[in-house]
């Protein structure tokens, strides 16, 4: 559990007021409006989301599929790389998986890794002018 938390408390530290906001909003179908207007900082929301049954150390589903929604792939990514190092749920496992909503979810991580040196393509210079 502890890894769990760290992983919140990491999300929460990326997440912005701003960012609050738009999360909030992707997901007012499951907050009603009057409590969504009370949670006004990423944990709270966090915990709301606990107490809902939307999250738990186990269930990450429903922030992953926020996230992107909300386009941040790079708080997904570390939602994923929990579920892989933590859970051992392996990425050929984890769209069979009650933990992966998404299919898509698996496309951040190349996206936010870097390439490495063999897959970056190289350009010829321009040809010289005669």
């Amino acid at each position: 559990m502890a890894e769990y938390s760290s992983l919140l408390s990491d999300l929460s530290e990326n997440i912005t007021n701003e960012d609050l906001e738009q999360l909030k909003s992707a997901c007012k179908e499951d907050i009603p409006e009057d409590q969504s207007n009370s949670i006004t900082s990423s944990k709270e929301w966090f915990s709301y989301l606990e107490k809902n049954d939307k999250l738990a150390h186990d269930n990450l589903s429903y922030i992953e599929h926020i996230f992107e929604i909300s386009r941040r792939p790079d708080l997904l990514t570390r939602v994923i790389e929990y579920r892989t190092t933590v859970l051992k749920i392996s990425e050929d496992d984890e769209i069979d998986t009650k933990l992966t909503r998404i299919p898509s979810a698996k496309k951040y991580k190349d996206i936010i890794r870097q390439p490495s040196e063999d897959e970056i393509i190289k350009l010829a210079p321009p040809p010289k002018k005669v």
